[in-house]
């Protein structure tokens, strides 16, 4: 991560070079699956640069993004003041393991871009009953991120990631699809579709069946 660079003088605003290459392809299925209009909770959203870039796309939703870091924030705040959208509210501190989130109920949707591999399992349980929660009837739940499936990762690059981030936190780790799947069946959220992305990755599309 650089956050310095000639297009950005500003020290805050964080640059994640995996951000600037996956943004546009995230877009495109998020533009596909996304309600039209309400409010979308975006977890964990890092730098920022996936927030500004979505809302801009997406002028009928209000986007709020959220972190637990507060460095992180900070830089969304700066990127948010450096766009100046309407529909672009201020960051929001949120641990998806703190009860209860401090967001309205009924939202449109929810999106999480790489955060259940570089969190513990009891983050993704958190996630889903969260989202259970306060998304509404039909809310979408959207996951982006590498996983394994029927056990087995799908390229070896991502195994090898896999072992990088055992190695930096033995809770952390490359998920089972399935596994994720069932978190979402106990929090009343089905699984649409699971769509291959580039570098191994995957969009998850969950949505709210129950009232």
């Amino acid at each position: 991560m650089n956050p310095n660079n000639a297009d950005n003088p500003d020290t805050l605003r964080r640059v994640a070079p995996a951000a600037e290459r996956n943004r546009g392809p995230i877009l495109d299925v998020l533009s596909r699956v996304l309600p039209k209009t309400g409010m979308v909770l975006e977890i964990a959203s890092g730098t920022g640069q996936h927030a500004v870039h979505f809302a801009a796309a997406l002028p009928a939703i209000t986007w709020q993004p959220s972190d637990p870091d507060a460095a992180s924030r900070a830089s969304i705040d700066a990127w948010r003041k450096n766009v100046s959208l309407a529909n672009l509210n201020a960051p929001i501190a949120l641990d998806v393991r703190s009860a209860p989130w401090p967001v309205p109920d009924s939202l449109a949707a929810i999106v999480c871009i790489n955060m259940i591999h570089i969190a513990p399992w009891e983050a993704a349980e958190a996630l889903f009953q969260g989202a259970g929660e306060h998304l509404a009837s039909a809310g979408v739940l959207f996951l982006y991120g590498p996983y394994k499936r029927g056990g087995a990762h799908t390229a070896p690059s991502n195994a090898a990631f896999d072992d990088q981030l055992r190695a930096t936190n033995p809770a952390w780790g490359v998920r089972n699809m399935e596994n994720v799947v069932d978190l979402g069946r106990a929090a009343d959220l089905w699984m649409e579709e699971a769509v291959s992305m580039p570098a191994n990755n995957f969009c998850l599309i969950f949505r709210r069946t129950g009232i």
